[in-house]
């Protein structure tokens, strides 16, 4: 059948045709031209950072921080297993080990207690990932980092807009990274960025995304380096979504709230909003009662017209990182109870509320549920 309501759409109404055209005509569509200033500026004034670099796509920003970092083999850096399988792929490309640890039951974030449970010899950072659009605890996370003398890293390509006690998430951490997926707050197709307000990490950043290129010698590397640049044609597409990022985010939350009226009354959970945090609610989404619960109500959602998608699975349950067994209750129990509803800003208030009828509707035939 025809998907009516999609996960996700990105708004591409603003000056996104205008710039890219601009880009064609000037024939600057590579990894050169004004708009990756441009982009990068506007970028860091937004977040409060003093320094932004942008590169091809969020996970390659993710392992741009980590080799800035110099982490690599015989490393450990802990991160939650409740994340986009990207987070932890990017410390496997390093030679340096993910050690996983569980999640919070109210937030859904990474669990500060079993951080340090964690914090061996060989730990070297701690790369926090702030899950759909919610803030995690920065200030017990910054205090173990300080304790131990870990770096750390933000995860943020689902938290563009998130606040924790007043600061954008991406302005905690030694280094930090952003996606502009499609499905992201805001898009350049592909694409991402890694901010810092440390002068050394910036540039040891910009160093390696373009291919190890010395500074003040012409085709000379003196480092082995990567293709991690942006083109000038994507920057013009963030530089126009970035002229609607309040509009975006505000209308996410919007979204949020009216889900949240909507199904106060359900079997239903979703992620909240806890004190001194500001959720840009990336995407809403929302706990089925059980793990028995969670397929068929996808299903009797598809079969209505309206596209979800699983939470992620925990990563250590994955072959690739499954060689030895764990439990991680937390996480697992999300993961298996898990759905991403719709949550785009073209969402129309009536679509939504078609939703939470069709949710509380199925409740209502499936009582054993």
């Amino acid at each position: 059948m025809n998907i009516e309501i999609p996960i996700y759409q990105p708004d591409l109404s603003g000056n996104e045709k205008k710039y890219v055209i601009d880009c064609l005509d000037s024939t600057w569509i590579s990894s050169k031209g004004k708009y990756l200033p441009l982009f990068e500026n506007k970028f860091k004034e937004f977040i409060g950072v003093k320094y932004a670099t942008c590169v091809s796509n969020g996970t390659v920003a993710l392992h741009l921080a980590l080799i800035t970092l110099g982490i690599g083999h015989g490393d450990e850096v802990i991160i939650p297993t409740l994340t986009y399988i990207a987070s932890v792929n990017s410390i496997s490309y390093t030679g340096a080990k993910p050690i996983f640890v569980d999640s919070l039951k109210t937030t859904w974030q990474i669990d500060p207690d079993d951080v340090r449970k964690k914090i061996t010899v060989k730990t070297k950072a701690i790369m926090v990932v702030h899950l759909y659009g919610h803030a995690c605890d920065m200030d017990s996370l910054s205090a173990i980092c300080k304790e131990y003398g870990l770096f750390l890293i933000e995860d943020c390509a689902e938290a563009i807009g998130t606040m924790y006690k007043g600061k954008y998430v991406g302005t905690f951490g030694d280094i930090s990274t952003f996606s502009f997926f499609g499905n992201k707050t805001i898009t350049t197709g592909e694409g991402g960025m890694v901010v810092t307000n440390d002068e050394t990490l910036f540039d040891r950043s910009v160093h390696f995304k373009g291919q190890g290129l010395a500074k003040h010698r012409q085709y000379w590397h003196d480092v082995v380096g990567y293709n991690y640049r942006m083109t000038n044609i994507c920057a013009a597409i963030g530089y126009a979504q970035m002229e609607r990022i309040h509009e975006f985010i505000i209308r996410k939350r919007e979204i949020a709230e009216l889900y949240k009226t909507c199904l106060k009354d359900s079997e239903i959970q979703y992620q909240g909003e806890a004190v001194d945090t500001v959720n840009s609610y990336w995407i809403f989404s929302i706990l089925t009662p059980n793990g028995d619960s969670r397929d068929p109500l996808r299903k009797y959602l598809a079969d209505a017209g309206v596209e979800t998608r699983p939470l992620f699975y925990p990563v250590h349950t994955m072959p690739m990182y499954s060689s030895k067994f764990q439990k991680i209750p937390i996480a697992e129990n999300l993961g298996w109870r898990g759905i991403n509803l719709p949550s785009y800003p073209g969402l129309k208030n009536n679509e939504v509320i078609y939703i939470c009828e069709l949710i509380k509707d199925f409740f209502r035939k499936n009582e054993n549920y």
